[in-house]
């Protein structure tokens, strides 16, 4: 049964409170949208938090789920928001007769069907006696409603424009769907700035607190939407609907009155907040756990979008896990492309290191899920291990010391277990349902965290790989002239600073090497080239810089050496290589040798000319015989 608006009953206008005989003692000079006149207040009496919109709830002792009643003074067209329960009615009764008697009250608006707001209706039918009373909600929540079976009828806000006009003012409703149920709404008071925010920033509270102070109070709000609210999503599409509106204040049913000052600020809070977190608990129903876990689910990923280093991830993700385990550290292992173990840990800085003596279910990295559970149920070297849910083991160190919780590392295969996360506890603590779940959810952004590593890793590798071929000759491995300009430019530079800082060159190239490509092929002319470069790696020192500068001439950068010790490094080469013959074809070894030219850098030389000089003495060598050594 449908009251519209066009076709309302008559009504018995009677005073505005204001000019009525009803004493209002409660009634502020001026409500302060920051609340601080109601800071304290006496909750046993109805209070005003903007111009003749009245608190006229009743404080449970003992409930962190306190729920408010709000009456908009309007005479005889008064509006009362959320009557409440049968627990609370008589309080809130007591209350709205402080301020105008309960026969001025011509709506009752409820935001949704749920019994701490709609539980009361039955008493309010029964004391009312006004032929143009109405219940004020969404068709939705009037499908439940209406099996109170009152003799009052309904005015439903979606058959009316979404406006209710008044005396003095017209209240408009918000329609913000599945928060919490379908046919959820809002009232906006455009005269005050009051939002009638039904479920909507509603809070737990330890202590009733009638008015929320400060940012903090966020903390509040979080356990109360992320159990509540089915999605941020839908959490976010009401908020972008009450953003429309110029709020003052937030009159909140359940939890804290909201002042000015920190209505921008919760809006955004909730806007990013994750919900439905009943989906990460499964059988478990303890909201305050199910909150913890999710902020530690949503700061693992946001520490692993900021951070790129693994050490920084590692203690970060230790820090976020305490907060729930009593652990000591996590260490973790993964197997990588070429089937070595990685192991990252604190004891290598979690840099990493490939260790051989790996823990026992090392082995079963790589292998399915399904043979790690069957290990538990029928290896003897698995006794002291506690299988939890086929998700993870806990290994007990001795009766009195702690425990290691193992999580297997499950690939997107859902099948393959790519590593291990190990968290070491330093006490023992029984598996309950809860720390069971809590382990089971960290086991995706662990997995994600070593996953990512190792993929970081052979990105590096691959770069390595990239730059190695860029800097390296591909038949000898020595660096090619493009390196040897850049390297050396530097030591250039650092030599005209600091002339101490010498380097010398020793160019050299393989006799008669047309020849043994003429007599023995190119192949053979390749391992001579490839021998030649073996022997100046290994018989140079580590600062050395040996380059194939083209064809079968090479260069020796001797850093930090001048002229005679870079002759005898020349000597020294030249000696080798001559000792050193080539295996050919048939089991004959080629003899070879080479000449060599010796160039000390003078400060404010170019590497060209140092090159130049060198070469000149080069072939200076070959002109006096060939297989010697001739200074520049």
């Amino acid at each position: 049964m449908v009251a519209s608006q066009q076709q309302r009953p008559r009504t018995r206008r009677r005073n505005l409170v204001g000019t009525s005989s009803f004493p209002n003692p409660n009634h502020a000079s001026g409500p302060d949208p920051e609340l601080k006149h109601l800071i304290g207040a006496d909750t046993n009496k109805a209070l005003e938090i903007a111009e003749r919109v009245w608190w006229v709830g009743h404080v449970l002792a003992d409930d962190p789920f306190q729920c408010h009643v709000y009456l908009l003074e309007q005479g005889d067209q008064s509006v009362l928001f959320d009557p409440g329960s049968r627990l609370t009615f008589p309080g809130t009764l007591r209350k709205i007769e402080q301020v105008i008697p309960f026969t001025q009250i011509r709506y009752f608006v409820c935001h949704h069907q749920d019994p701490d707001i709609t539980a009361a209706l039955p008493l309010i039918d029964a004391m009312n006696d006004r032929e143009d009373a109405v219940v004020v909600t969404h068709w939705r929540a009037h499908a439940l409603l209406r099996h109170y079976g009152l003799k009052m009828p309904f005015w439903l806000v979606d058959q009316n424009d979404w406006k209710l006009p008044l005396v003095d003012r017209e209240l408009k409703f918000i329609f913000t769907p599945y928060a919490h149920f379908p046919g959820a709404i809002c009232t906006f008071d455009p005269k005050t700035g009051v939002l009638f925010s039904s479920d909507l920033f509603g809070g737990f509270t330890e202590q009733p607190t009638l008015v929320a102070r400060g940012e903090s109070h966020i903390e509040a709000l979080k356990p109360f939407h992320e159990h509540y609210m089915p999605s941020n999503d839908i959490l976010g599409y009401a908020m972008a609907q009450i953003e429309r509106y110029p709020v003052e204040i937030i009159a909140a049913q359940h939890g804290s009155i909201i002042p000015r000052s920190l209505v921008p600020f919760l809006i955004e809070q909730l806007k990013q907040l994750d919900c439905g977190i009943y989906l990460l608990g499964q059988d478990d129903s303890d909201i305050r756990r199910l909150s913890r876990l999710n902020a530690t689910l949503r700061d693992i990923a946001e520490t692993m979008l900021l951070y790129r280093d693994f050490r920084d991830i590692a203690t970060r993700l230790l820090e976020l896990v305490q907060r729930s385990l009593p652990a000591e550290r996590i260490d973790y292992y993964t197997a990588l492309p070429d089937g070595k173990i990685l192991v990252l840990n604190p004891e290598n800085r979690f840099s990493g290191s490939i260790e051989c003596d790996s823990p026992e279910f090392c082995r079963f990295i790589g292998q399915d899920r399904e043979q790690w559970v069957r290990a538990h149920q029928d290896d003897s070297s698995f006794a002291d291990h506690h299988l939890c849910a086929g998700a993870f083991c806990e290994e007990y160190s001795g009766p009195t010391k702690g425990s290691r919780i193992a999580i297997p590392l499950i690939g997107p295969s859902q099948q393959r277990i790519d590593g291990f996360a190990i968290i070491s506890l330093r006490d023992r603590i029984p598996v309950t349902k809860g720390i069971e779940q809590i382990v089971k959810q960290l086991a995706d952004p662990l997995q994600v965290a070593l996953e990512r590593e190792v993929i970081y890793r052979e990105i590096d590798q691959e770069r390595e790989k990239a730059y190695q071929r860029s800097i390296r000759d591909a038949l000898t491995g020595l660096f090619t002239r493009f390196y040897m300009q850049d390297v050396m430019s530097r030591h250039c530079a650092l030599h005209d600073r600091d002339p101490k800082a010498e380097f010398a060159a020793i160019m050299l190239d393989v006799d008669h090497f047309k020849r043994i490509n003429d007599t023995h092929g190119h192949g053979v002319g390749d391992r001579v080239l490839q021998s030649v470069a073996a022997l100046l790696t290994t018989s140079s020192r580590a600062t050395d810089i040996a380059v194939r500068y083209g064809g079968e001439e090479f260069i020796v950068f001797v850093v930090g050496q001048g002229q005679q010790p870079a002759m005898a490094a020349a000597e020294r080469l030249r000696t080798c290589l001559m000792a050193a013959p080539i295996d050919v074809a048939n089991g004959n070894q080629l003899k070879v040798t080479a000449s060599f030219g010796v160039a000390t850098r003078v400060p404010g030389e170019s590497l060209d000319q140092l090159i130049k000089r060198a070469d000149g003495a080069l072939y200076r060598a070959k002109e006096n015989g060939r297989n010697r050594v001739e200074p520049a």
